[in-house]
């Protein structure tokens, strides 16, 4: 199948897909590794592991809800609200330079990860409305 004989439409549902699988993972993973995501919880907040957890369970159940057709617009809402919540994480390890264990440890590579914060808040918010849902 050529790429030009692939709806635009069946593209966008493809990368839902992809999202939704990829937030669940690292949903997931809060789960499995709960102390290495609290170590960039920013020291100001309290009960660092309690946030990540909370944090696993509002990926997995996002990137469910994404697929879920009678949810997925207010679970595309729910994912850019915690793209923003785990933004101060992510910036507390850039300025920190904080390691997380199976991650490349480059303090560049975490400032490089906060503007990719933007892309992921772009990519939900693509489905935030049905008007064109495959």
């Amino acid at each position: 199948m050529s790429q030009s004989s692939i709806r635009p439409n069946h593209q966008k549902e493809i990368l839902r897909g992809v999202l939704a699988f990829a937030i669940a993972i690292v949903g997931i993973l809060h789960f499995i590794y709960p102390d290495q995501f609290a170590k960039i919880v920013p020291p100001q907040l309290p009960a660092p592991v309690a946030l990540v957890y909370i944090s696993g369970v509002f990926e997995i159940l996002g990137g469910i809800g994404l697929l879920i057709p009678a949810v997925s617009i207010w679970a595309a809402w729910g994912l850019i609200a915690l793209f923003i919540a785990v933004f101060p994480a992510n910036l507390n390890q850039a300025i920190n330079s904080i390691p997380i264990d199976g991650i490349p440890h480059h303090p560049l590579l975490y400032w490089f990860r906060l503007p990719f914060q933007a892309v992921l808040i772009a990519w939900a918010y693509w489905y935030t409305t049905d008007s064109d849902r495959a």
